[in-house]
């Protein structure tokens, strides 16, 4: 949304009689990492002894009240980038039934690790709008964008990145619980050719932790806002996945 973090305070809840306060220490150091590179300073924090661990940061940051990025800006005509392949839920759900190895592990860390910074402050002054994908997955992401902005979306599935494997654990049927969710709620804004036992109904459905940005701008800033995050140290390459069409508000077509 064009905002700046500036202080972060940690909120854990940590099993200290039951789990090693080395793995505690662990978690605090990722968190501090994070929040050295987003630029901002760890200013304290909150724990509570639970049964169940829990970690997240409170952060306080600035924006100038007219330069603030609403998901509600999408305009006939622009088109849409994604900055982050797909398939975290997917590939989580793998993994916890023993079906990944440990390089598919690490990579789908990696990719939840990496923060939008770099692609956010792309977009500033350029962009029309924006929105991070997270649990409601892209599809959810995208009819929100597009029922804010009173208009459609049509998307080139060929075009989306997805993490490695994510495409054959969804042929096998691995989706996870809220892949499932997201789909039988959304479905209704979907109007697509695909067959209804089409995984890819349920990749563009798959609830994303720490997933990309979804940015509408015109063709010209998209190329501008492309160039940028291809010249900085950002990992994955940005994709126009689609654009913004004068059809009816909140609808995906594919």
């Amino acid at each position: 949304m064009g905002g700046k973090p500036l202080l972060a305070m940690n909120i854990v809840c940590f099993p200290i009689n039951s789990m090693d306060a080395s793995i505690l220490r662990e978690i605090l150091a990722g968190g501090l990492s994070k929040i050295q590179e987003a630029g901002a300073l760890l200013v304290g924090g909150h724990s509570v002894e639970d049964d169940e661990t829990k970690y997240g940061l409170s952060v306080t940051g600035t924006v100038h009240p007219d330069h603030v990025l609403l998901n509600s800006g999408a305009q006939v005509g622009d088109l849409l980038i994604l900055t982050k392949p797909l398939g975290t839920g997917i590939l989580s759900t793998a993994i916890k039934g023993d079906l990944a190895d440990t390089s598919l592990e690490n990579n789908i860390s990696r990719c939840m690790a990496t923060l939008n910074k770099i692609p956010g402050e792309a977009m500033q002054g350029l962009a029309h709008g924006a929105t991070d994908i997270t649990g409601f997955g892209l599809l959810g992401h995208l009819h929100e964008m597009a029922a804010a902005s009173g208009v459609g979306m049509k998307i080139d599935l060929n075009k989306l990145p997805l993490l490695h494997r994510t495409r054959e654990f969804a042929d096998m049927g691995i989706i996870p619980e809220g892949g499932h969710k997201n789909l039988k709620f959304y479905a209704r804004f979907l109007s697509s050719t695909l067959d209804a036992r089409d995984a890819m109904r349920f990749i563009i459905a798959d609830p994303q932790t720490s997933g990309g940005l979804l940015i509408a701008a015109s063709r010209e800033n998209s190329v501008k806002i492309i160039e940028q995050i291809k010249d900085s140290s950002y990992e994955y390459e940005p994709i126009i996945i689609g654009e913004v069409i004068r059809e009816k508000s909140g609808h995906i077509y594919t």
